[in-house]
């Protein structure tokens, strides 16, 4: 490897991931430009579309290039573009999909003439199916039977983090399970205390700890493609990873630089580790008889 690991370099991807050696990296994950049009620093993310898929395949066959025989890539993407990513994943760049996870949030865009997007893909890819790091009980959480019912045959390990379809957490009878392929993490509004500032895209702390927990171990190396607000470089450190980024924006890199210099490995991650583990409970630990629930008020979105 001819980079400096454990900073943000502030260059091209591409480019960047070119200096490394093949087979270097445990795991990456890539949160890029979604060509929507966003108001980035340097980056224009209104191309074509031919132009922004010939793009991915560029930084795509890095990646592919770049994981380690057992490694893992997670990629975030939104709607316009998850289909083609992912099966140019899997049919150009040898990449095999272990699961495809939706992210649930909260505080997502207020549309006005079509169903408000509240959720965002993340691709689980492998380049062998049989060989990668999974460390499920780096990832568990409490179940439903612990949270809410108070039941004594629970496992005291909890379960593991569906492609269901979720209108509110708190209308789901036994809420998210940790073992589903559908995680509820809200986003990182203006108003919450992480929220960095300088950049608008960013990922919750806690989500990328799941990804990093789960496809990697301590001492290995995370990197990052698009640096954006330091998220994925700030959790690696944190979690005890070494760790390699990429940003364009001057700014951006200076601003992620101030970030990983505030943070000392082994820090608590930001944000609640399980979002519902705040939801009160239901009386003494046991589901409220229909009977009671039929003498509560019905709130919007409620079935009659």
């Amino acid at each position: 490897m001819t980079m400096a690991v454990n900073q943000i370099h502030n260059q091209d991807c591409v480019e960047g991931m070119a200096a490394l050696d093949d087979g270097s990296i445990d795991l990456i994950f890539a949160d890029p430009p979604f060509n929507i049009g966003y108001d980035y620093d340097v980056y224009d993310d209104s191309r074509e579309s031919d132009d922004f898929l010939s793009w991915c395949d560029q930084w795509l066959s890095q990646v592919s290039r770049l994981l380690k025989a057992d490694g893992t890539f997670w990629l975030a993407i939104g709607d316009e573009y998850a289909a083609e990513l992912k099966v140019a994943m899997q049919q150009h760049h040898g990449l095999h999909c272990r699961s495809w996870v939706i992210w649930y949030y909260t505080f997502g865009v207020n549309c006005t003439n079509k169903f408000s997007r509240s959720h965002a893909h993340l691709f689980q890819m492998v380049k062998d199916p049989k060989q990668f790091t999974f460390n499920a009980d780096a990832i568990r959480v409490p179940s439903a039977r612990q949270l809410v019912y108070g039941d004594k045959r629970a496992n005291p390990k909890g379960r593991l983090p569906d492609d269901t379809w979720i209108l509110r957490p708190q209308d789901l009878p036994e809420g998210f399970q940790p073992d589903d392929d559908t995680w509820y993490f809200p986003r990182v509004a203006g108003t919450f205390k992480e929220r960095q500032g300088f950049h608008g895209c960013q990922m919750p702390e806690q989500l990328l700890g799941r990804i990093i927990r789960s496809s990697s171990n301590e001492g290995e190396t995370v990197l990052d493609p698009f640096g954006g607000s330091g998220t994925t470089l700030a959790v690696a450190k944190k979690l005890h990873r070494n760790y390699i980024g990429f940003e364009l924006s001057t700014e951006y890199v200076e601003a992620i630089t101030e970030r990983l210099e505030s943070i000392t490995a082994g820090d608590p991650l930001d944000g609640s580790p399980e979002p519902l583990i705040s939801s009160p409970d239901t009386a003494q630990g046991r589901r409220v008889k229909q009977k009671q629930l039929s003498n509560q008020p019905t709130l919007p979105g409620m079935s009659e």
